[in-house]
């Protein structure tokens, strides 16, 4: 039997603990060993949260997406307790994503917020999310309000790959990818593996954090079903 099944907090702290440990070495590199970029100088450094943080929450709004799917397939109610919970560090990505943006857009581009295409695309996926846990709450069917919001969740998932597309399709302040490319990585050798580092440790903490969670939330409804299933018992 996997150590994931017979321990399974364990198996969570362990990912956050080894996600937090490469985390703080990947802080060292940044500051001691990856090279100062040469046209923005040191706020480039923003750039190791930023682009992992922008990631990461994609990947949770996508599996929020994904669990949706198969709720509404299944109607198993632990899909919706997984999509609930991917949500959840989604958003609080994506809330992280939109404060160190614009810092580093103050000092890059001289400006806060411009009406840029990928930051609009990445703030409507903001406020779509936010919607989905506002459907979650507002209607009194609880069964109807997963069904909603998985529903929500699909739709706000079709805003990710414009996100990407945005720096293609329309003019833009953002960059073309400099190491997602298909010629190959464009950065210095240095900075893309202090990049996929720090997505690697961001990624470990988020898994361990979400599945943790997922636990939780799991436990919590049992325990609401169980109490229910005894109140009707004691009705009758």
């Amino acid at each position: 039997m996997s150590e994931e099944r017979r321990n399974p907090v364990g198996f969570a702290l362990g990912l956050v603990c080894a996600g937090a440990a490469l985390a703080a070495f990947v802080t060292w590199m940044i500051f001691n060993w990856t090279p100062i970029e040469a046209t923005q100088g040191i706020i480039q450094r923003i750039y190791y949260v930023h682009v992992p943080a922008a990631w990461i929450a994609e990947m949770a709004f996508g599996m929020t997406a994904l669990f949706g799917v198969a709720y509404l397939w299944l109607r198993d109610d632990r899909l919706d307790a997984a999509a609930a919970c991917a949500a959840e560090g989604g958003v609080f990505l994506a809330s992280a994503l939109l404060i160190v943006g614009p810092l580093w857009a103050r000092v890059a581009w001289g400006t806060w917020w411009t009406p840029d295409p990928r930051l609009n695309f990445t703030l409507l996926l903001y406020f779509i999310f936010i919607g989905y846990f506002m459907v979650r709450g507002a209607v009194g069917d609880p069964d109807r309000g997963k069904r909603y919001s998985a529903v929500v969740a699909i739709v706000g998932a079709l805003d990710i790959p414009l996100i990407h597309m945005s720096v293609y399709w329309f003019r833009s302040l953002h960059p073309e990818p400099v190491v997602m490319r298909p010629e190959g990585p464009q950065a210095d050798p240095r900075i893309v593996v202090t990049l996929l580092l720090a997505v690697l440790a961001y990624t470990m903490m988020f898994w361990g954090l979400w599945w943790f969670r997922y636990l939780a939330e799991n436990a919590q409804r049992a325990q609401a079903a169980g109490s229910a299933r005894r109140l009707e018992e004691v009705a009758a």
